[in-house]
């Protein structure tokens, strides 16, 4: 039973839930678009990855003190998890916009030389995932949810 009083974990999936959930109403306010396929998907503002493991590093340094290993190996973590996102993640989201826009490119020339009609078919497939990393705001936004959030539930459920 003690998996449901582990605080640094639910404090990271906390993290994740709200950051995720918050996406949807910033991407309204942002495109007056509702978009609710970004409660699953990644990038974008806050970062997941970010919160959820600056929560945990947060929920971690509460219970275990900023001077234990552990805090250490979880702060380690945290920084090379958003580190990650705004490198090499977001670098392949800035790849998969140029191969888009490579493959969007070749079949206007394929429509134009064929004289082919058929755009339906061509928006059936699938682009490649162009949001998979984080701009440092978004990364940077993304920690201070998960700290922020993890503190607020330290003092509403632990004190």
């Amino acid at each position: 039973m003690s998996l449901f009083t582990n605080f640094p974990l639910w404090a990271a999936l906390a993290g994740i839930g709200f950051a995720q959930f918050v996406k949807v109403p910033i991407q309204y306010i942002a495109t007056r678009k509702i978009d609710w396929s970004l409660l699953t998907s990644t990038g974008g503002m806050p970062s997941s990855h970010s919160a959820a493991v600056t929560a945990l590093a947060t929920a971690i340094g509460i219970e275990q003190g900023l001077d234990s290993p552990i805090f250490a190996v979880a702060t380690v973590f945290a920084i090379i998890v958003m580190f990650d996102a705004t490198g090499v993640r977001r670098h392949a989201g800035e790849q998969a916009t140029v191969l888009n826009k490579l493959v969007t490119d070749f079949h206007k020339f394929v429509d134009e030389a064929l004289h082919w009609q058929e755009k339906a078919e061509q928006e059936k497939r699938k682009e490649l995932k162009e949001l998979l990393g984080h701009q440092p705001i978004e990364v940077f936004f993304g920690g201070l949810t998960g700290i922020l959030l993890t503190l607020v539930l330290y003092y509403l459920i632990i004190v």
